[in-house]
């Protein structure tokens, strides 16, 4: 393939990205506030390890990752807040703060639950006053504060988003790699594993070539790089030297697969238990599809037990069913779930985790339809999209199907959950005066 293909645009660019600071932490705060400035963990499934740390959690040595119960002395005796993950909270916080920076700028890409691209080219204004305006209105709206980095390229913006959250330069949350005295010394004192978009199994490979810093990156021949490594590589080169080649992505590219999966929070050992959770899962499953628009052309339902139980074999293994038409009907994926479950279940072993993937996904409206199934296939989206607006407007799960109901037991420990302050009316918050 051609490089001219990728040849950078003009130099003129400028991008910014928003990063919410602590966002789990700072999601829970707003609603706690007596959580400001004492240390604040977030743990994973099941409570299982650290996914989250507030700055204070962080001076005092609490490492990502770590296993809850190793940590658990330690966090009692250092006062840390313990919370388990609130996911509805903080995806809803998320769609919040996203609708106030489109507000800001015509064209935004959401790049992650807590960080945001968006194009500032040709704004004729003071940047920095201007993206300190965009911090105190989200902070002002949502209680999330954030930090913004501003650069000529996406990679450079990652980069000033990264010195903007540390304090180096200034104590402010805009950083604007223009107003940087020398940009090369920068570089010169960034490590490759700072910068966006460099693969961890790359750096070695780069210190074979001699380049251990950013500005040896920046200062290597694009070119060369692309023959080591692909054109991934020569694109950073031309961003770190302020020519842009990643534009922001507007449109996220369509789905290719879904996955819902969990571990649970006892080992199961009936049938019963694990078929109400993978009809569970494919319950939800249907519902990702018909939010995005697509539909499964098969599903694969996967068991296994823990690898380090020593009092049984180890046991892993999938069924996958395709289906005659693609579907995102809940009824068809649950049945092909139930099914798999009934051929790779094995009595008497202790499951640790479950899933319901869609390898396969299609737009719905692309499905090929036979002679004699358009009217089923009508009634199946009736009752899709009536299911759905009734979850909608009376809260997640209002209506569910009988075998979701037969165990609770595979649910999440979440000992440490916070309310869904935003998104369940039955847990707004309570204010007494």
């Amino acid at each position: 393939m051609s490089s001219a293909r990728y040849r950078p645009d003009t130099p003129d660019k400028v991008f910014a990205i928003a990063d919410c600071n602590n966002f789990y932490a700072s999601c829970e705060r707003v609603f706690r506030p007596e959580l400001n400035d004492k240390p604040v963990v977030v743990l994973s499934n099941n409570d299982g390890c650290v996914i989250a740390r507030s700055n204070e959690a962080k001076a005092i040595g609490i490492k990502m990752g770590a296993p809850y119960f190793q940590i658990e002395r330690f966090a009692k005796q250092h006062g840390v807040a313990v919370l388990s993950s609130n996911y509805a909270l903080y995806g809803d916080m998320s769609r919040r703060v996203m609708q106030i920076l489109a507000g800001f700028a015509p064209r935004i890409e959401v790049y992650s639950i807590d960080e945001c691209f968006f194009d500032l080219t040709g704004l004729k204004t003071d940047l920095t006053d201007y993206c300190l305006k965009i911090c105190a209105v989200v902070k002002q709206w949502t209680g999330i504060p954030i930090s913004i980095g501003i650069a000529p390229t996406k990679t450079l913006a990652k980069l000033a988003n990264r010195l903007a959250k540390s304090g180096r330069f200034r104590q402010c949350p805009v950083l604007d790699w223009h107003t940087l005295d020398d940009t090369d010394a920068v570089l010169a004192e960034t490590a490759l594993n700072d910068l966006w978009g460099i693969a961890a199994s790359w750096q070695s490979q780069l210190a074979l070539l001699q380049i251990a810093d950013a500005l040896a990156l920046k200062q290597a021949d694009p070119k060369r790089l692309r023959q080591h490594f692909s054109v991934v590589m020569e694109r950073i080169v031309h961003e770190l030297r302020g020519l842009s080649c990643i534009d922001l992505e507007e449109i996220p590219s369509p789905r290719k697969q879904i996955l819902t999966s969990r571990s649970f929070g006892e080992k199961l050992t009936g049938y019963d238990d694990l078929c109400a959770a993978v009809t569970y899962f494919a319950t939800r499953s249907a519902e990702k599809c018909r939010q995005h628009r697509l539909a499964a052309q098969a599903l694969t339902v996967f068991v296994e037990t823990s690898p380090f139980d020593t009092r049984q074999p180890f046991y892993a293994n999938s069924a996958t069913f395709e289906f005659q038409l693609p579907t995102h009907d809940s009824a068809q994926l649950q049945r092909a779930a139930q099914r798999g479950l009934a051929r790779i279940y094995h009595p008497g072993l202790s499951y640790r985790r479950a899933g319901v993937l869609l390898p396969e996904l299609l737009p719905d409206h692309v499905a090929q339809l036979s002679l004699l199934s358009g009217e089923r296939s009508n009634r199946s989206a009736d009752l899709m999209q009536t299911l759905d607006a009734i979850n909608q407007r009376y809260g997640k799960s209002s209506i569910r199907y009988a075998r979701e109901i037969l165990s609770q037991r595979w649910r999440m420990r979440q000992q440490f959950k916070s309310p869904s302050y935003t998104t369940n009316i039955r847990e707004l918050l309570t204010i007494r005066i």
